[in-house]
């Protein structure tokens, strides 16, 4: 096996081990919320402790590069605060109403969400394969809120579900005008201090409750310290699976890793399965296969634009959300050409967003 063969393996694996890592995050959380805490609390945990395990590369690289990441920390505060703070809030809030997979399958709809904003914003209609992909989505999406099933669906928790997609969806925006001065540890560590300063002064006002509690959860079955499910949300679902996931799309390039992190999904629904007896039923997991498939089929759709009709098709109108945003840089450290529309869904892989 050659060297680049290897980089390529090393890389897969990377990838799929962030986002196994990152699908366990509504598991954690499901343990904290059925021992009193409160969504809020739970967000404010993990961010707030993820951003105390980065606050020493953080505080260096501002150091160091504070001349040219100066005038962009009120774009870190934004980022922090929207696809950070208040879609990690949206979808815990989701989670106390339906299932981890349910909820994080509506979160999934954010890329469909894309497709209609630019083509709202452009009147360009998109390729066929990204229509046939958005239906896809739609589709399953039905299916997953099982309308005619004999359980009924919790409306709050299907809105928090697709407040969460909007947020989600506002973090590719971001991301694909992220300028390169700002390096990915400042983004990310930056964005959750941020992050988790919106969610602490949302708490001392008293305009969302913070309820925790120090005693023990039910975590696999087991009853265990709520220690356990904390430390698991800020240490593996967030700086594990954040640091493996930069690690991963350096190694593959984008056009693999955007593709490779769907597969969060697929995991956060083993996870609850496996960890909190907590399976959709078959047509929820059909519905669910189709909004991948939908979310795919929209990938590859902008991928064939892009490659037919020159680079500058790669260009999202959508992502022109501040007129002083700069451009991406044009290829990865693999050597390979960047397209913004790629780039924006390699910065989910290495800094996501529930």
């Amino acid at each position: 096996m050659n060297t680049t063969s290897r980089t390529a393996l090393s890389g897969l694996g990377l990838a799929l081990a962030s986002a196994a890592a990152f699908g366990f995050s509504g598991t954690f959380a499901k343990s904290l919320f059925e021992s009193g805490w409160s969504s809020g609390a739970a967000a404010l945990g993990r961010i707030g402790g993820a951003a105390i395990v980065m606050l020493v590369p953080v505080v260096f690289v501002l150091v160091r590069r504070w001349a040219s990441v100066c005038g962009s920390l009120w774009r870190i505060a934004v980022y922090g605060m929207v696809p950070i703070a208040l879609c990690q809030l949206f979808f815990f809030n989701a989670v106390q109403h339906l299932s981890v997979g349910v909820a994080l399958l509506l979160e999934y709809l954010s890329p469909v969400l894309l497709v209609l904003y630019s083509w709202a914003l452009t009147r360009r209609s998109p390729r066929v394969l990204t229509i046939a992909g958005a239906l896809s989505a739609i589709g399953g999406l039905f299916l997953v809120l099982d309308l005619n099933g004999s359980q009924s669906i919790d409306v709050v928790g299907v809105l928090w579900g697709l407040a969460a997609a909007v947020c989600s969806a506002f973090y590719f925006i971001m991301s694909a005008r992220a300028d390169d001065v700002v390096p990915p540890v400042l983004m990310a560590g930056g964005g959750m201090v941020f992050g988790a300063l919106l969610i602490g002064i949302l708490g001392l006002t008293g305009l969302m409750p913070l309820t925790m509690s120090t005693s023990d959860v039910v975590f696999a079955g087991q009853r265990v310290s709520w220690l356990v499910p904390l430390l698991g949300l800020v240490l593996l679902s967030t700086v594990f699976s954040y640091v493996f996931g930069i690690m991963g799309v350096r190694r593959l390039g984008t056009r693999i890793a955007s593709f490779v992190s769907l597969v969060e999904v697929l995991f956060a629904v083993l996870w609850a399965w496996l960890l909190l007896a907590e399976l959709p039923r078959t047509i929820q997991l059909l519905g669910g296969l189709l909004i991948v498939l939908g979310v795919v089929l929209v990938r590859v759709g902008e991928l064939r634009q892009a490659d037919s009709a020159g680079p500058d098709a790669g260009h999202d109108p959508a992502a022109e959300w501040t007129p002083e945003a700069s451009a991406l840089p044009d290829r990865n450290p693999a050597g390979e050409e960047l397209l913004p529309a790629e780039a924006a869904q390699a910065q989910r892989v290495g800094h996501h967003q529930d």
